[in-house]
């Protein structure tokens, strides 16, 4: 898997659309108000809007610059809007009026004539014609003004030089005030019929089509409630991206809210502007044959969350996210809690069959949360001590050595997880009874090599299949910070406790927190990526969309498909290789001169190896076995491991065999080479296929047993990286990676009896 950082077009394809198109509008505002938009027709956009107090407003926006695109898929900045004349249908109900105060207003935030920073206010109803709720609207921006009444109050706007615009949306009694409504107060806005015209009113846009690279991609609404579904979508489509979209609802944008006190608390299923958003994006996931994996958490924003709810430590902390703002974790045991996420667990699976998609759900990161600072473990909360019983046993740090009554309280809690996970998968149920259930479990924390035991809670046997359909891995933080030997042991733990095989899981791969680490942690990603690929997962997702946008990230594959996926990592039959002949070839040129000299030039650093099996196939049984293996390769098509009669180790086996580098204290990970010859002469030979179990690594002429891992293809990754100067050697047995020759294979009965041995040629492979 190839990938690359792109930071605009470079030739690529490209296209025009119409400055103000609809899908390319976005919304915003304060919380705990909700809103999203949504495109109805090629020419019309719906706001849909939730309005909790007297100051809430939302924006329907249109920025100059295209700050939500991939840099492939974006339209160029233009800031001139003078040549252009926009008109469109408005409607709406449930918002205050346009012919009253505080009436949609359009704000238009740029600079003066001179490039001073400034804003205009403009009254749409000055612009509107027919009624204050269903009007034509026509905005010449070379000749409009700010300002509330006109003449009198005008403000010349001067629109050589915008950064953004956008319309207000406020609600029938806003005040612009802090008073807090007795009840929520839906309402919405219709722009249709939308027109721009003038020289100014098209725009050049990203029209590339990535080919097909076999990932998939995931996303939440957290990160796209601002824009369209259509955009959101496009960009996946554009960019690769097939199969199932692994889709997180949130923790913060998708619930509705009830007042309770002074509060505003979820508790009352989904608000209006998050079915709004969803039904179109089920509904054009479905056109495009995209599945949607509908992901739902635990975790909930604090500042909505019922107190009775939360996951607390045992001195009555709550479980805090370290996000800003915070976001908590649901107790397994609080029954009211549980029922809230059933309850928005079947509202999205009946979003997904109204639009006629397959209902997929996953259950994503539950677990008890665990304090990053010191270990505490969410256990303790009132719902949970109840269902504990006798006053559970003290864990003041899940980390290190437990005693068998925290071992026994850990268990219990992962029963407890476990149920609770088996309850929303049948509310889920209950709605589409086909419905294909996923767990999403996140390695670093549940499988902290600190905390051996927390797996009991957060991991718990309960969820081992056939509990759920297919198991979904993602070790981000691992993977982002190159200690890709965690995630190889913590993919084979996950596996072995949970009993789901690779053809039943899923990885996430990702994601990139801060832009400025784009560089670095995309290439581990995109290795975490094609390792998944390699180890037969039955998808793997890119973790996620707003990340691959913002970084411009770019999945291909070269020659179309990727090398790794022609290799079986099955051995040749032992028995007949034992027999093979083996010849190695180097490249070298030579050029000779008149006089009888010579200049020579080696055009490989390393032999590549052929053999002939023919010699090892003795028997009508070998021939078989010989057989039904060739046809398992497809012949020539499919690479596989073969054990080299004549080389086949490091040496004695021992650690201090093979130089294998020297530590900086800043890489992790080392490659295994055997080495012909000696000192700086010496040819190296890369092993990509050591045999499993037979690695063995020294430091400093010590041999090590732990902090380390194979991670792939002969790559060695330290859990830390070894200190600068450190000495590492290794000792190994390996195979080496091969193919048939041919497409054909001949041995004949007739000859065979004769005596004639059958040619049965194999090559290397530079993998």
């Amino acid at each position: 898997m190839q990938y690359w950082l792109a930071d605009g077009r470079r030739g690529q394809d490209s296209g025009v659309v119409k400055r103000f198109a609809p899908a390319f509008w976005t919304v915003n505002f304060p919380r705990p108000m909700m809103a999203s938009v949504v495109t109805t027709a090629a020419d019309a956009l719906r706001v849909d809007a939730v309005f909790y107090g007297s100051g809430d407003l939302a924006g329907l926006i249109w920025d100059a610059e295209d700050k939500w695109d991939h840099p492939l898929l974006s339209y160029a900045t233009d800031r001139d809007f003078r040549d252009c004349v926009l008109r469109f249908r408005w409607r709406s109900s449930g918002v205050r009026r346009l012919d009253e105060t505080h009436g949609a207003t359009l704000t238009i935030e740029g600079r003066d004539a001179s490039g001073a920073a400034r804003s205009w206010y403009v009254r749409l109803w000055n612009y509107a014609s027919d009624g204050p709720e269903d009007a034509e609207i026509v905005l010449d921006f070379s000749a409009i003004d700010g300002g509330f009444l006109l003449p009198g109050e005008a403000d010349p706007v001067w629109a050589g030089d915008v950064d953004r615009m956008f319309i207000s949306i406020v609600p029938p009694d806003y005040d612009a005030g802090d008073t807090a409504f007795a009840a929520p107060v839906e309402g919405w806005v219709e722009v249709s019929a939308i027109t721009c015209v003038g020289a100014g009113s098209v725009l050049e846009i990203g029209d590339v089509m990535v080919p097909e690279h076999g990932l998939s991609i995931a996303t939440g609404y957290d990160d796209c409630f601002n824009q369209t579904p259509e955009r959101v979508l496009r960009q996946a489509l554009a960019l690769g991206y097939r199969g199932d979209i692994n889709h997180y609802v949130g923790m913060s944008h998708y619930f509705a809210l009830a007042r309770s006190g002074s509060d505003w608390l979820a508790g009352g299923g989904l608000n209006a502007a998050c079915v709004a958003w969803h039904r179109d994006f089920a509904m054009r996931a479905k056109v495009l044959d995209f599945g949607v994996i509908w992901s739902l958490s635990y975790e909930l924003l604090d500042a909505h969350c019922p107190a009775g709810w939360k996951q607390r430590a045992e001195n009555g902390d709550p479980a805090l996210t370290g996000w800003v703002p915070p976001s908590t974790l649901l107790s397994p045991a609080q029954p009211q809690a549980m029922a809230y996420l059933q309850g928005a667990a079947a509202a999205f699976a009946g979003i997904a069959v109204e639009a006629g998609l397959a209902v997929k759900f996953q259950v994503g990161e539950p677990w008890w949360w665990v304090m990053p600072a010191d270990g505490r473990i969410c256990l303790y909360d009132d719902a949970a001590r109840a269902a504990f019983g006798a006053g559970p046993v003290s864990i003041p740090d899940v980390r290190g050595e437990k005693t068998a009554a925290q071992k026994a309280l850990l268990d219990a809690a992962g029963v407890l997880l476990a149920a609770s996970t088996a309850a929303l998968c049948d509310a889920v149920r209950a709605v589409a009874p086909g419905a294909v259930t996923h767990l999403l479990a996140y390695l670093p924390t549940i499988l902290d090599p600190d905390a051996p035991e927390a797996k009991r809670a957060n991991l718990p046997v309960g969820c081992a299949s056939p509990a759920f359909d297919v198991l979904q891995l993602e070790d981000y933080d691992w993977v982002t910070e190159g200690r890709s030997a965690l995630t190889v042991r913590g993919l084979a733990e996950a596996s072995a406790r949970l009993g789901y095989p690779v053809g039943e899981q899923h990885y996430l791969a990702g994601f990139v927190l801060r832009a400025e680490d784009a560089p670095v942690q995309w290439a581990r990603i995109a290795a975490a990526a094609g390792a998944s690929v390699a180890r037969g997962s039955a998808a793997t997702f890119v973790w996620a969309l707003p990340q691959v946008a913002r970084d411009g990230f770019t999945a291909f594959r070269i020659d179309g498909e990727d090398e790794m996926q022609a290799f079986d990592d099955v051995l040749f039959p032992l028995a007949i290789g034992r027999e093979a002949s083996v010849s190695p070839a180097f490249s070298t040129q030579t050029v000779e001169s008149l006089s009888g000299h010579e200049r020579r030039s080696s055009d490989w650093a390393d032999a590549r190896l052929s053999f002939d099996v023919g010699p090892g196939v003795r028997s009508e049984a070998d021939v078989m076995e010989l057989i039904a293996f060739f046809r398992a390769r497809r012949g020539a098509a499919r690479g596989f491991r073969f054990a080299d009669p004549f080389d086949d180790r490091s040496g004695s086996g021992g650690p201090l065999d093979q130089f294998l580098g020297v530590g900086d204290g800043a890489v992790s990970a080392f490659q295994l080479c055997k080495y012909y010859g000696e000192g700086a002469e010496a040819q190296q030979r890369v092993i990509t296929r050591p045999v499993a179990g037979t690695i063995r690594l020294a430091v400093d002429g010590v041999e090590v047993l732990s902090g380390w891992a194979h991670v792939a293809l002969g790559v060695i990754a330290f859990d830390v990286a070894p200190v600068a100067g450190a000495a590492l050697t290794a000792g190994f047995r390996f195979d080496v990676p091969v193919r048939f020759a041919e497409d054909r294979l001949d041995v004949s009965r007739a000859t065979f009896a004769a005596g004639d041995v059958p040619s049965v040629p194999l090559v290397e492979l530079r993998a």
